[in-house]
């Protein structure tokens, strides 16, 4: 063959092997959505709808995962044989979650005792409370239970006591491959620099933090931003950016919607993007708290606003 066609022959080839080349597969989203079971909390609490329907509510909607609520469970909470309840919920529990294909990723845990009080006997009776879902945690492959740090207005009494506490329980749960991780969650909790000292003096690598976007009012008992009228309130970025370094999970607070279907108190964009930029790749839990929609169509107007943004980002 003449060097002329030899070329030309080569050139075809090699614009023919460009041309089929297949472009490279989208980048998969930086994070996968789980469904907090607080969202569907009235419907929980009237009685007209099981707790244990929770697995096939959000795969209905069409979510990954699941955060449960311990103290939604009354056969649980109100149980004369705790031990022997919570290992009722774990079975159930772990059944419907095989069953619907979704992934345990966490049990926030309320009403079992204040961890930061100075009554001793009541705090290591509060610590002796949550071992209990420690353990169920463990068994239901969460990675984490959601504490609160409750129990003591004085600031360096509630860093001391919390930080004892704290310990003790990363101590446990460290060999079950559980991490404990603290909401902003109303008085000194929703002060996210208050809440750091505590974290980053624990000294165990298990024990981080679940920013919740809307949980920082100082002056509420649980923080709640609900109403837009807090008169004592900690800077949600700055809170959320201060806590995304020992986060093991995020919580997507929302209470109402604008005609765009965007978050009228909060500003989803900057806050997401504060997530993505500390390199966060872990579930975010959907938890709609509002008024003006039903709890599914405030779940559903939640999740597609997650979606549009991080479409983007």
């Amino acid at each position: 063959m003449k060097p002329f066609l030899i070329s030309l022959v080569t050139l075809t080839l090699l614009f023919a092997c460009q041309t089929q080349k297949k472009s490279p597969p989208a980048e998969a989203p930086f994070l996968k959505l789980s469904l907090a079971q607080w969202s569907f909390n009235k419907s929980f609490r009237s009685g007209n709808v099981s707790p244990y329907e929770f697995a096939k509510l959000a795969s209905g909607l069409g979510f990954e995962g699941l955060e449960y609520v311990n103290q939604l469970y009354t056969d649980v909470m109100d149980s004369d044989d705790k031990p022997t309840a919570i290992q009722a919920f774990v079975e159930k529990n772990n059944a419907l979650a095989a069953q619907y294909k979704l992934k345990n990723v966490l049990i926030m845990v309320d009403n079992e005792g204040d961890l930061s009080t100075s009554d001793e006997k009541n705090r290591l009776e509060a610590i002796e409370n949550h071992k209990l879902w420690i353990e169920a945690a463990h068994k239901m492959g969460c990675g984490s239970i959601r504490l609160n740090l409750h129990g003591e207005e004085d600031k360096e009494l509630w860093i001391k006591n919390s930080i004892s506490s704290l310990r003790t329980l990363s101590e446990y749960a460290e060999p079950l491959n559980v991490n404990l991780i603290v909401e902003n969650h109303g008085g000194n909790s929703s002060n996210a620099n208050l809440l750091m000292k505590v974290i980053n003096q624990v000294g165990y690598g298990n024990c981080g933090t679940l920013p919740d976007f809307g949980n920082f009012c100082l002056s509420k008992n649980w923080g709640s931003l609900k109403e837009n009228k807090c008169d004592n309130l900690y800077d949600p970025y700055l809170g959320v950016s201060e806590m995304m370094p020992k986060a093991f999970g995020v919580s997507a607070k929302a209470y109402d919607f604008d005609a765009e279907g965007n978050e009228t108190i909060l500003d989803y964009q900057k806050l997401l993007s504060i997530v993505k930029k500390a390199g966060y790749k872990g579930f975010i839990g959907v938890e709609y708290e509002g008024e003006h929609l039903s709890e599914e169509e405030g779940i559903i107007a939640t999740k597609k606003l997650i979606e549009k943004i991080v479409s983007k980002l």
